[in-house]
C-alpha cells in the first residue's frame, strides 16, 4: 500500500512527540497502523499496553517468561485479526487475546504440574458457571451466561462488581482484594 506524504509525516510528527514524551497514538490510529500492515502497530500496541498485557498473563501464570511470551504473542494474535477486525476499544481487545493465550499456557502448565497462579483457584470457583464445550451449544450456553452475568453485574453496588471483576477477570488472590477495598481477609465481599 502506497502512503502519501502527509500521512507518513503525521504519523512520524507523533512518533517523535511520544518520544519527546508526549502522549501515545491514540487506538483509532493504531488500528488503523494494523489495517494498513504498518509494524509500527505492534510498537505502539507495546509501548501503550504492554504493561496492561503484563498483569493480565501474570497473574495467570505467576512466571515473568511465560506472561512476557503471551504478551509477545498478543502481538502477533492482534496482527492476525486485524483485518478483518476492528476493535472499538483495543484495550479490551488485547487485554482479552491476552488472557485467552494466558489460560491455553497456564492448561499447558497445569498438564505438566508447573503453574503457581490465581487462575486455579478462580476457575475452580467459576466451575459450575461454565458450560461445557461442544459448537453450537457452547455458543448458545456461553450467549445465555454473559447475559447472566451481565444482569447479576449491573444488580451489584459498584464496589462489588469492581471486587467481582478483579477476581475473575485479573484474577486478583484475596489478599489483594481485601488490600484494595480495606477488608479482612476472612470477610466475602462478592
Amino acid at each position: 500500500m502506497v502512503k502519501s506524504k502527509q500521512h507518513v509525516s503525521s504519523v512520524r510528527k507523533l512518533r517523535v512527540e511520544k518520544w519527546r514524551g508526549g502522549t501515545a497514538l491514540e487506538d483509532a490510529r493504531i488500528v488503523e497502523l494494523y489495517w494498513e500492515r504498518d509494524e509500527a502497530a505492534i510498537a505502539e500496541s507495546s509501548a501503550k499496553y504492554g504493561g496492561y498485557c503484563y498483569q493480565i498473563a501474570f497473574r495467570i501464570l505467576a512466571l515473568r517468561e511465560d506472561a512476557e511470551e503471551c504478551v509477545g504473542d498478543t502481538w502477533l494474535r492482534a496482527w492476525e485479526a486485524m483485518p478483518p477486525s476492528r476493535p472499538g476499544r483495543l484495550d479490551t481487545f488485547l487485554g482479552k487475546i491476552t488472557r485467552n493465550l494466558s489460560l491455553d499456557r497456564w492448561r499447558a502448565l497445569r498438564a505438566q504440574k508447573r503453574w503457581q497462579g490465581q487462575a486455579e483457584l478462580a476457575l475452580t470457583e467459576l466451575g459450575d458457571c461454565l458450560p461445557a464445550s461442544g459448537g453450537v451449544e457452547q455458543e448458545v450456553e456461553a450467549a445465555a451466561l454473559a447475559e447472566s452475568l451481565n444482569r447479576f453485574l449491573e444488580s451489584l453496588p459498584q464496589e462489588k462488581r469492581v471486587l467481582f471483576v478483579r477476581r475473575y477477570w485479573y484474577l486478583c488472590s484475596v489478599e489483594e482484594l481485601a488490600a484494595w477495598s480495606g477488608r479482612r481477609r476472612g470477610l466475602r465481599a462478592v
